[in-house]
């Protein structure tokens, strides 16, 4: 099965900052670029990362004109990072970083598990080749029903399980995969909703198979089927 790497869905022009960068001229590169969060890098490898959240909290540290809001008393790290006028003092740091040969589920759980929308994508050195961000990952849902339709037949069914061609049809809507048909053992029921949940661009799966053979059951063992056999007698 050919899953989408983490290099086929990144970008690769991406606007990056030095440590010494200052403040003005990181807002000023988020607005004219239209973008939310840049790397900052030291001869191509990664330190870390500003955010508009990072710029935002300096503005957030001001007194209110008004006086109407209460003070804002942040701990000594974020008031640090709050008086910051350069890169080095705002970013985020060590960056959550992706390699290109990752899958973009594997980049998707680190999204997750970081709570961040974006990752530097760095190779063996560390250094700096491009960015993925959630909507690049989301791509994958762009996929064609009819190719996801031929890789469900093609690669998972017959040349993954061995699976007879015609023994199940596959219908695909929207991303929606709906099996139908038989298979030779019981067993193989999960294990093809398994591999088809994990063919990108894939939505949700629903099966209808039914069996031949039911081998989820276990046969009495031989020596007990004999000791019953004979208290019967």
């Amino acid at each position: 099965m050919w899953h989408r790497m983490v290099s086929d869905l990144m970008t690769t022009s991406v606007v990056s900052v030095r440590r010494d960068t200052g403040f003005k001229e990181i807002a000023k590169l988020l607005a004219e670029h239209g973008i939310t969060a840049v790397p900052v890098v030291d001869d191509q490898r990664v330190l870390g990362v500003v955010s508009e959240a990072d710029l935002l909290r300096k503005e957030a540290g001001l007194l209110d004109p008004a006086g109407v809001l209460p003070v804002l008393r942040p701990g000594p790290a974020d008031r640090a990072r709050a008086e910051a006028t350069t890169a080095e003092g705002l970013m985020n740091s060590p960056a959550v970083t992706a390699r290109p040969q990752w899958t973009a589920v594997e980049a998707a759980q680190v999204m997750e598990r970081h709570h961040v929308k974006r990752l530097p994508v760095v190779d063996e050195a560390d250094r700096l080749v491009g960015l993925v961000s959630r909507a690049d990952l989301l791509r994958v849902f762009l996929r064609g029903d009819s190719a996801i339709r031929e890789e469900i037949t093609g690669e998972v069914l017959i040349r993954a399980l061995g699976i007879t061609p015609g023994a199940v049809t596959v219908r695909v809507v929207d991303g929606r995969v709906s099996l139908t048909g038989t298979v030779e053992r019981k067993s193989l029921v999960p294990v093809v909703v398994r591999l088809c949940q994990g063919v990108d661009g894939v939505v949700d799966v629903s099966a209808e198979l039914h069996h031949r053979v039911d081998d989820t059951t276990s046969a009495v063992p031989e020596p007990e089927a004999s000791r019953r056999a004979g208290l019967a007698t």
